[in-house]
């Protein structure tokens, strides 16, 4: 079993995901290309001690970019939306 830490890779602080806290009580990370639903759920719970709900997964596709005559793009990554309990809040993104 993949450790948490490696699952969960940087969290997605954006106007959009800011409101979405607020409003839907989900959070947007940034994770593990191989990670599933279930490991990314035991991940967030067990890091952050909350209870997750939901977990949607988006496969982002990386963007074409070009230096000069080369041209090539940016990796793909995954992005994981989990939504949280009523009651719980993840503290690391209240600032």
């Amino acid at each position: 079993m993949i450790h948490p830490c490696n699952i969960i890779i940087s969290p997605i602080i954006t106007e959009k995901s800011s409101n979405q806290m607020e409003r839907t009580n989900t959070y947007s990370f940034k994770v593990s290309i191989n990670a599933n639903k279930i490991e990314i759920k035991h991940a967030i719970e067990k890091i952050f001690s909350v209870k997750v709900l939901d977990v949607n997964t988006i496969r982002m596709l990386g963007k074409p970019k070009r230096l000069g005559r080369y041209s090539g793009k940016r990796p793909d990554w995954k992005k994981a939306i989990v939504t949280l309990r009523a009651g719980d809040k993840i503290a690391d993104f209240e600032a």
